[in-house]
């Protein structure tokens, strides 16, 4: 009994210590933000497109059949109650508000998330960053910051892309498919679907693009300089953003109801 305890205890010291550890990380990477972009904003630009623009075909292509999935879903249960016009605000609610930013941010960390962390990691074990500070120049600001703030903005961007091709997909499969009125589609989803909830999946998707950024540049930057450790750090970003991401995602949802 006496080992449980110490072993939970140890368990519970080292959870304070890297949490700890973490939110000074993040401290300094926002410190430097504002700095890299009015000072290098091309190394943000550059992100940007190798975490956002090298995304867009896996972003597309799952927006596409998660909106046309959607579209399924609700044509075949709105059917039941002659409703089959709400088919689009049911598509368009489920990707606007949930699975637009969630599995955007899903995808995002599988795809950006863990190539920003075996770069960095990679980096790490070439002594790439060592040499950088001996030369003076702040590996954080010069390698971390550009990356998370490309991952940030791309984030939101992504998610607005992955909801409209979603719902040209619902439209595919509602319209198209079952032959449900184009107008009558479209029109219940503008005289439903209100500001409040776009906001709502404006912010999730900007929280969940800064905590799967944050999170994959410290995995790299904190992975073991051993080719084990850069393996180890990568699957750590995927596995604890998947949860960061759920978690953020019930705690907004709760506080915007």
């Amino acid at each position: 009994m006496n080992v449980l305890f110490r072993d939970l205890y140890n368990t519970l010291i080292e959870f304070l210590r890297t949490f700890g550890a973490f939110q000074l990380f993040a401290l300094r990477i926002i410190r430097h933000s504002p700095s890299m972009l009015l000072s290098r904003f091309d190394l943000v630009v550059a992100q940007v497109f190798n975490s956002g623009a090298l995304s867009l075909v896996i972003i597309m292509v799952s927006g596409l059949f998660v909106g046309a999935v959607l579209g399924l879903q609700a044509y075949s249960n709105l059917s039941l109650f002659n409703a089959e016009d709400w088919t689009g605000v049911a598509a368009a609610f489920g990707l606007v508000k949930e699975l637009g930013p969630v599995i955007t941010a899903l995808l995002f960390a599988e795809r950006a998330g863990t190539a920003l962390t075996s770069e960095i990691g990679l980096m790490k074990a070439t002594d790439q960053l060592s040499a950088m500070e001996m030369m003076a120049v702040n590996p954080v600001r010069r390698v971390l910051v550009p990356r998370f703030l490309g991952g940030f903005i791309a984030m939101p961007l992504l998610a607005a892309i992955f909801s409209m091709v979603g719902m040209f997909g619902a439209h595919l499969v509602g319209v198209e498919l079952f032959g449900v009125d184009v107008g009558s589609f479209w029109q219940q989803i503008q005289l439903t679907v209100e500001m409040s909830d776009i906001n709502e999946g404006i912010l999730k998707s900007i929280v969940f693009g800064a905590v799967a950024s944050l999170i994959a540049v410290w995995e790299g930057y904190n992975a073991m300089p051993t080719a084990e450790g850069v393996g180890r750090a990568t699957t750590r970003s995927v596995v604890i953003t998947a949860i960061a991401v759920l978690v953020f995602d019930f705690m907004i949802t709760a506080a915007m109801i």
